[in-house]
Protein backbone atom coordinates (compact mmCIF):
# COMPACT_ATOMS: atom_id res chain seq x y z
CA UNK A 1 0.00 0.00 0.00
CA UNK A 2 1.40 3.39 -1.08
CA UNK A 3 1.16 6.07 1.68
CA UNK A 4 -0.37 9.18 0.51
CA UNK A 5 1.97 12.05 1.73
CA UNK A 6 0.50 15.78 3.02
CA UNK A 7 1.83 17.21 -0.69
CA UNK A 8 -0.09 14.16 -2.61
CA UNK A 9 -3.30 15.10 -0.63
CA UNK A 10 -2.45 19.21 -1.12
CA UNK A 11 -1.88 19.05 -4.57
CA UNK A 12 -4.84 16.01 -4.96
CA UNK A 13 -7.06 18.32 -3.87
CA UNK A 14 -5.90 21.61 -6.28
CA UNK A 15 -5.78 19.45 -9.02
CA UNK A 16 -9.25 18.72 -8.68
CA UNK A 17 -10.14 22.62 -7.57
CA UNK A 18 -8.66 23.37 -10.90
CA UNK A 19 -10.76 20.89 -12.88
CA UNK A 20 -13.63 21.75 -11.04
CA UNK A 21 -13.58 25.78 -11.94
CA UNK A 22 -12.03 24.92 -15.47
CA UNK A 23 -15.68 22.81 -16.00
CA UNK A 24 -17.61 25.63 -14.09
CA UNK A 25 -18.88 23.43 -11.30
CA UNK A 26 -16.72 25.93 -9.30
CA UNK A 27 -16.76 30.12 -9.23
CA UNK A 28 -13.76 31.74 -8.49
CA UNK A 29 -14.89 32.83 -5.38
CA UNK A 30 -15.76 29.07 -4.40
CA UNK A 31 -12.42 27.63 -5.94
CA UNK A 32 -10.72 30.08 -2.92
CA UNK A 33 -13.05 28.99 -0.28
CA UNK A 34 -12.64 25.19 -0.41
CA UNK A 35 -8.97 25.79 -1.46
CA UNK A 36 -8.49 27.98 1.85
CA UNK A 37 -10.68 25.42 3.79
CA UNK A 38 -8.63 22.38 2.85
CA UNK A 39 -5.38 24.51 3.39
CA UNK A 40 -6.78 25.38 7.09
CA UNK A 41 -7.89 21.34 7.41
CA UNK A 42 -4.35 20.29 6.35
CA UNK A 43 -3.30 22.50 9.14
CA UNK A 44 0.36 22.81 7.29
CA UNK A 45 2.34 25.83 7.61
CA UNK A 46 4.09 27.02 5.21
CA UNK A 47 8.21 25.73 5.09
CA UNK A 48 10.15 28.76 6.90
CA UNK A 49 13.56 27.85 6.70
CA UNK A 50 14.55 27.29 3.09
CA UNK A 51 12.89 25.71 -0.64
CA UNK A 52 14.85 23.30 -0.97
CA UNK A 53 12.67 21.33 -3.38
CA UNK A 54 9.92 22.03 -5.84
CA UNK A 55 7.22 20.85 -4.23
CA UNK A 56 8.14 23.03 -0.77
CA UNK A 57 8.07 26.23 -2.96
CA UNK A 58 4.88 25.94 -4.92
CA UNK A 59 3.29 24.47 -1.54
CA UNK A 60 4.52 27.82 0.09
CA UNK A 61 3.52 29.89 -3.00
CA UNK A 62 -0.25 28.79 -2.92
CA UNK A 63 -0.52 28.99 0.64
CA UNK A 64 0.47 32.56 1.05
CA UNK A 65 -1.42 33.12 -2.48
CA UNK A 66 -4.80 31.55 -0.98
CA UNK A 67 -4.37 33.25 2.28
CA UNK A 68 -3.60 36.79 0.87
CA UNK A 69 -6.95 36.22 -1.62
CA UNK A 70 -9.22 34.96 1.38
CA UNK A 71 -8.21 38.02 3.12
CA UNK A 72 -8.85 40.15 0.25
CA UNK A 73 -12.40 38.49 0.00
CA UNK A 74 -13.38 39.07 3.36
CA UNK A 75 -11.69 42.41 3.63
CA UNK A 76 -14.23 43.29 0.98
CA UNK A 77 -17.25 41.39 2.49
CA UNK A 78 -20.10 43.81 2.88
CA UNK A 79 -21.55 41.80 5.64
CA UNK A 80 -17.75 42.21 7.70
CA UNK A 81 -18.21 46.20 6.25
CA UNK A 82 -21.35 46.74 7.81
CA UNK A 83 -21.25 44.35 11.15
CA UNK A 84 -17.55 44.50 12.09
CA UNK A 85 -16.25 47.29 10.39
CA UNK A 86 -12.93 47.28 12.88
CA UNK A 87 -11.62 43.89 11.23
CA UNK A 88 -11.51 45.46 7.95
CA UNK A 89 -8.18 46.96 8.60
CA UNK A 90 -6.94 43.84 10.01
CA UNK A 91 -7.82 42.20 6.90
CA UNK A 92 -6.08 44.58 4.39
CA UNK A 93 -2.79 43.98 6.81
CA UNK A 94 -2.92 40.50 5.99
CA UNK A 95 -3.77 40.67 2.78
CA UNK A 96 -0.77 42.58 2.20
CA UNK A 97 1.58 40.24 4.46
CA UNK A 98 0.62 37.47 2.27
CA UNK A 99 1.47 38.55 -0.82
CA UNK A 100 4.19 39.60 0.23
CA UNK A 101 5.52 36.25 1.45
CA UNK A 102 4.54 34.87 -1.73
CA UNK A 103 6.49 36.97 -3.20
CA UNK A 104 9.62 36.04 -1.12
CA UNK A 105 8.46 32.56 -1.62
CA UNK A 106 8.85 33.00 -5.61
CA UNK A 107 12.59 34.62 -5.32
CA UNK A 108 13.42 31.54 -3.19
CA UNK A 109 11.79 29.45 -5.59
CA UNK A 110 13.37 30.94 -8.85
CA UNK A 111 16.84 30.69 -7.47
CA UNK A 112 16.52 26.80 -6.08
CA UNK A 113 15.28 26.10 -9.60
CA UNK A 114 18.62 28.54 -10.62
CA UNK A 115 15.76 30.22 -12.68
CA UNK A 116 16.19 27.07 -15.52
CA UNK A 117 13.26 27.18 -17.98
CA UNK A 118 11.73 29.74 -16.69
CA UNK A 119 9.24 32.69 -18.85
CA UNK A 120 8.27 35.54 -17.61
CA UNK A 121 6.01 38.08 -19.40
CA UNK A 122 3.39 40.95 -18.47
CA UNK A 123 0.19 39.62 -19.40
CA UNK A 124 -3.04 41.12 -20.41
CA UNK A 125 -5.71 41.87 -17.80
CA UNK A 126 -9.60 42.76 -18.22
CA UNK A 127 -8.75 44.43 -14.15
CA UNK A 128 -8.10 47.94 -14.62
CA UNK A 129 -6.02 47.55 -11.19
CA UNK A 130 -4.12 45.01 -12.10
CA UNK A 131 -3.47 46.19 -15.79
CA UNK A 132 0.64 47.08 -16.89
CA UNK A 133 1.52 45.58 -13.45
CA UNK A 134 0.97 42.01 -13.29
CA UNK A 135 3.37 39.71 -15.03
CA UNK A 136 3.10 35.93 -15.51
CA UNK A 137 6.37 33.24 -13.99
CA UNK A 138 6.39 29.95 -16.11
CA UNK A 139 8.32 26.81 -15.12
CA UNK A 140 8.42 25.00 -17.99
CA UNK A 141 9.72 21.66 -16.24
CA UNK A 142 7.02 21.71 -14.17
CA UNK A 143 3.71 21.01 -16.42
CA UNK A 144 3.65 24.72 -17.31
CA UNK A 145 3.28 26.23 -13.34
CA UNK A 146 2.31 29.42 -13.56
CA UNK A 147 3.30 32.13 -10.98
CA UNK A 148 1.73 35.93 -10.76
CA UNK A 149 3.17 38.65 -9.05
CA UNK A 150 3.11 42.38 -9.06
CA UNK A 151 6.38 42.86 -6.77
CA UNK A 152 8.70 45.29 -8.57
CA UNK A 153 11.63 43.37 -6.63
CA UNK A 154 10.56 40.08 -8.02
CA UNK A 155 10.20 41.84 -11.75
CA UNK A 156 14.14 43.04 -11.36
CA UNK A 157 15.30 39.72 -10.12
CA UNK A 158 13.28 38.07 -13.41
CA UNK A 159 15.18 41.51 -15.57
CA UNK A 160 18.33 40.34 -14.09
CA UNK A 161 18.36 36.65 -14.76
CA UNK A 162 17.41 37.71 -18.51
CA UNK A 163 14.02 35.92 -18.38
CA UNK A 164 11.80 38.39 -18.52
CA UNK A 165 10.32 39.79 -22.04
CA UNK A 166 8.29 42.89 -22.41
CA UNK A 167 5.74 40.66 -24.93
CA UNK A 168 2.16 41.32 -23.49
CA UNK A 169 0.52 37.79 -23.73
CA UNK A 170 -2.37 36.25 -22.62
CA UNK A 171 -2.20 34.55 -19.25
CA UNK A 172 -1.98 30.49 -19.53
CA UNK A 173 -4.87 30.60 -17.05
CA UNK A 174 -6.63 33.57 -18.60
CA UNK A 175 -10.13 32.29 -17.65
CA UNK A 176 -9.08 32.12 -13.84
CA UNK A 177 -7.04 35.81 -13.87
CA UNK A 178 -9.85 37.23 -15.78
CA UNK A 179 -12.74 36.67 -12.89
CA UNK A 180 -13.45 38.31 -10.18
CA UNK A 181 -14.18 37.20 -7.20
Amino acid sequence: MVHETTFDKFFSNRESLIYQFKKGDLTKKEFIEEQYAFITRLDLKPFVRRIDSFEKGIYNYQYYNIMAKYSSMKSKDPKIIEKHPEMIQMYKEKTNYFYRKKDETIIKLLRYLDYKNVEAYPIKVESNALKDRIFEIVLKDFNNTVLHSISKSVLEELKKENVYTDIRKNSIIEKYVNERY
